[in-house]
């Protein structure tokens, strides 16, 4: 019983409170973009952008930990942490590239697909304990995701009631039908 006790409290090159902040912070940061999508009314939302970025969060710090493991130190052994980048990368990108559709000659959901990509990008920074970085690239990703709709918006390239061709589309088509079906 003590050796699976050591086994999970084992130490850590990264004090454990310092790991779980980073996580909670992967999860906050992850939220605010997520939060945007949500308001847009994505298929990747709230609770997609939150786990995105806490996996890749939680990748990178067993990145940095599996460098300092004695177990993985002889001279056999080579670790390199950007392969955890490399890997949480085409990961997010493979669940991304589902998220983007053609269809009626549109391509749709690709901002939706670089915010899950971004979200990838936060968790491994908060990860790898860069929370400059990390909450630089949140709140760049809120003003780009925000500010710039509603400049798109203003600017007409956009409906305002959506971006992308949202709900507010998809919601107006049935009146549209009904419309067309009484004027037969």
């Amino acid at each position: 019983m003590e050796q699976i006790l050591a086994d999970i409290l084992a130490p850590t090159q990264i004090p454990y409170p310092v790991i779980f902040a980073r996580f909670c912070g992967a999860i906050l940061f992850g939220a605010l973009i997520g939060i945007e999508r949500e308001q847009r009314q994505r298929p990747a939302g709230l609770r997609t952008h939150i786990l995105v970025s806490l996996a890749s969060s939680i990748f990178a710090v067993i990145a940095v930990e599996s460098v300092h493991m004695t177990s993985l130190s002889g001279p056999a052994v080579r670790i390199d942490p950007i392969r955890v980048v490399e890997a949480v990368t085409a990961g997010v990108a493979f669940l991304a590239a589902g998220l983007i559709v053609f269809s009626r000659g549109e391509v749709k959901g690709l901002t939706t697909g670089a915010g899950m990509w971004l979200a990838g990008a936060v968790g491994l920074s908060v990860g790898f304990g860069f929370w400059l970085i990390a909450a630089f690239a949140a709140c760049a990703s809120l003003a780009v995701l925000f500010i710039l709709w509603r400049l798109e918006v203003a600017l007409h390239w956009k409906p305002p009631e959506s971006s992308e061709g949202g709900a507010d589309e998809r919601a107006a088509a049935p009146r549209d039908a009904a419309a067309v079906s009484k004027e037969r």
